[in-house]
């Protein structure tokens, strides 16, 4: 679930256009609370069906694979409870059901079937129980990146509710006609932990709309059996990952600016379970938390620091608690790592953009690559990190090179702007510009002041500046990959999407640098934007006030109100039912610049929401994309 500007790289802006090598996936991984396995959905390319396999942690070796419904749906929500079953939930798209299944002596045993949707199974502290959370008779997919429903009848009367589900293991299995959520109505349920005694649970939640309130979210307490709601702690923070230290005392959580749910980054913040004032516990970190766990032992999670990803200790008392780490991207099931009770043993899905996912595991200080499945696929490009100091900031990006390019010869290059404007960019392999650079492109992929990696500080620095220091940055940035590659600086292109559609269309008003242009769901009036988009309130943390309170302050960063200064041709391209950054953005950007004179095209995708999914789309923003920067940026070769 990704709400503000999840607008992914990999699938709404440049995938490559020829067809990839077979990777093999590791999705949902779950590591046993004894450490000893690990659990992942597996899968060898789109056409291939999901398995459910186990593996020993001690050398990766298969223990058992199987899938539980033959093909006919898709897997999630991998978790063991503490006796080393496993859950899982198969989702049927045709029967609009999910099934909660466990693993009953070698087989599937169903638990509960859910009309609508359901995520994030946990099982008990006494392994009796096991919840869940459900969106019975869902009108959409949950999130505000995912196609809205369509606006008629009277608005905002009715939203889609998440509630927390619990079911008791030993009973008979619950028909979706009986499923009854404990959390109270009218309010969506984002996150949870159980609590140590198994009472109850710790939450982030909102009343009303799921989609725009997660930015006004509070901690909050649920009761298990009775479902009464006490609010612990309201937070000044967005807030992710709550969870409870073994003594049931003390809550945890991520607490930062946060522009996306789903996009998390922070500093850790911990507060009583009885309620009162939260306290940061890494006020001076110069990294970013990005998940977190509560084991038997410490606060432990991940961090980005720079362009490393690694495993943190927030109660470590040496250094910045930044431990085993690689410039890569990880991820697990419901966080980016997973830990044995004991947080001696970890687990994690590695990759970057040379080398394909693989998962390491073992003791904390040193995990180790237990999978090779991915070993002989081949890089398609190279990658270095470059860092430079731009105005007190030290900002850092990638340089992506296609294979074999010739140093001595003077190259187009594409900069790609990621969304949010909290994120930041990580390798992924492949990463979906293999079409760019098979095309020639190098590709520059920069995390300028807003991104995560430097610390709370650096990500906050773009408050009431949008498109001013952060695009500076950027275009600093460019300077430094100058000196070190061959780029031809009357060549580039700029392209992102949703905050980086932003920033495509804003620095079109700002700079004539770049020679061609590609906007993704891009923001070009803020003052028309606060008024139709679906999630308002994302917006008062960065600029402080409402736009009924500070007019200025959003007219000031509107491409439109500047249009007259765009000279380079932009492609434009949104979904129909984009609620994050709907498709009138774009109408208005595109109508500003055809009354210019300069070259534009906008496309508008059916039934797509804040993210161009389907693949027959995808493939038509991919094609329209390289052929507008080819038309500008090689013309006369």
């Amino acid at each position: 679930m990704r709400p503000i500007f999840a607008l992914l790289l990999a699938t709404t802006a440049m995938p490559a256009l020829a067809a990839p090598p077979t990777i093999h996936g590791y999705g949902s991984l779950a590591i046993s609370a004894q450490g000893d396995r690990v659990a992942t959905v597996d899968s060898t390319g789109p056409a291939a069906k999901p398995m459910i396999t186990i593996r020993s942690v001690r050398g990766g070796k298969v223990l058992r694979s199987f899938d539980p419904c033959r093909g006919a749906c898709a897997l999630s929500g991998l978790t063991f409870a503490p006796d080393g079953t496993l859950a899982w939930l198969a989702r049927d798209r045709s029967a609009g059901t999910v099934t909660l299944a466990v693993d009953d002596a070698g087989k599937p045993r169903t638990v509960a079937t859910i009309k609508g949707i359901a995520q994030t199974p946990r099982f008990a502290p006494d392994g009796k129980r096991i919840a869940l959370l459900v969106t019975i008779g869902a009108a959409k997919e949950a999130g505000a990146a995912q196609a809205g429903v369509r606006q008629i009848g009277e608005i905002g009367e009715k939203s889609d509710e998440q509630r927390l589900a619990v079911f008791d293991l030993a009973g008979a299995p619950v028909a979706a006609d009986a499923v009854k959520p404990v959390s109270p109505a009218d309010r969506y349920i984002y996150e949870y932990d159980w609590t140590p005694d198994g009472a109850g649970f710790v939450v982030t939640s909102a009343p009303g709309n799921g989609d725009n309130n997660w930015w006004v979210a509070t901690l909050d307490a649920v009761d298990a059996t009775t479902g009464a709601v006490r609010t612990i702690a309201k937070p000044t923070t967005q807030l992710n990952f709550p969870r409870v230290s073994p003594d049931g005392k003390t809550v945890a959580y991520i607490g930062g600016l946060m522009s996306d749910f789903g996009s998390v980054g922070g500093d850790v913040w911990t507060v009583p379970f009885a309620g009162g004032t939260p306290q940061n516990i890494t006020p001076r970190a110069r990294l970013t938390v990005t998940s977190l766990v509560w084991t038997d032992r410490m606060i432990r999670g991940t961090a980005l620091r720079g362009d490393q990803a690694g495993l943190f200790t927030a109660s470590s008392g040496q250094g910045d608690g930044f431990g085993w780490s690689r410039p890569a991207s990880l991820s697990a099931g419901d966080a980016k790592a997973a830990w044995s009770t004991n947080g001696l043993t970890v687990a994690t899905v590695a990759q970057d953009f040379t080398h394909a996912p693989a998962i390491f595991a073992g003791p904390v200080a040193a995990p180790v690559q237990i999978t090779h499945d991915n070993d002989a696929v081949p890089a398609t490009m190279t990658a270095r990190s470059i860092s430079w100091k731009n105005e007190g900031f030290t900002a850092q990006g990638w340089l992506l090179a296609p294979l074999g390019a010739d140093p001595a010869k003077k190259a187009p290059m594409i900069t790609i702007v990621h969304g949010g404007p909290s994120a930041a960019n990580t390798p992924g392999f492949g990463g979906g510009y293999g079409d760019l650079l098979s095309a020639g492109y190098y590709v520059f992929l920069p995390n300028p002041r807003g991104s995560y990696g430097q610390g709370e500080a650096f990500t906050a620095a773009n408050k009431r500046d949008f498109g001013g220091g952060d695009l500076r940055d950027i275009l600093t940035g460019i300077d430094a990959v100058e000196k070190v590659a061959p780029v031809d600086d009357a060549r580039l292109g700029l392209t992102g999407g949703s905050y980086g559609g932003f920033m495509a269309m804003w620095a079109n008003t700002q700079t004539n640098r770049f020679k061609a242009i590609v906007a993704g769901a891009g923001l070009s009036n803020w003052v028309s934007y606060y008024g139709t988009n679906g999630i308002d309130q994302w917006m008062l943390p960065f600029f402080g006030k409402t736009l009924y309170q500070d007019r200025k302050a959003y007219e000031d960063v509107s491409a439109v109100n500047f249009i007259g200064r765009a000279k380079t041709p932009t492609f434009i391209y949104v979904g129909e039912r984009d609620i994050e950054v709907p498709p009138t953005q774009s109408i208005e950007y595109w109508h500003g610049l055809k009354d210019q004179g300069v070259p534009t095209s906008l496309v508008i995708y059916p039934e797509e929401g804040h993210g161009i999914r389907a693949p027959a789309n995808a493939a038509d923003v991919r094609k329209r994309s390289l052929a507008w920067f080819d038309r500008y940026l090689k013309a006369g070769q």
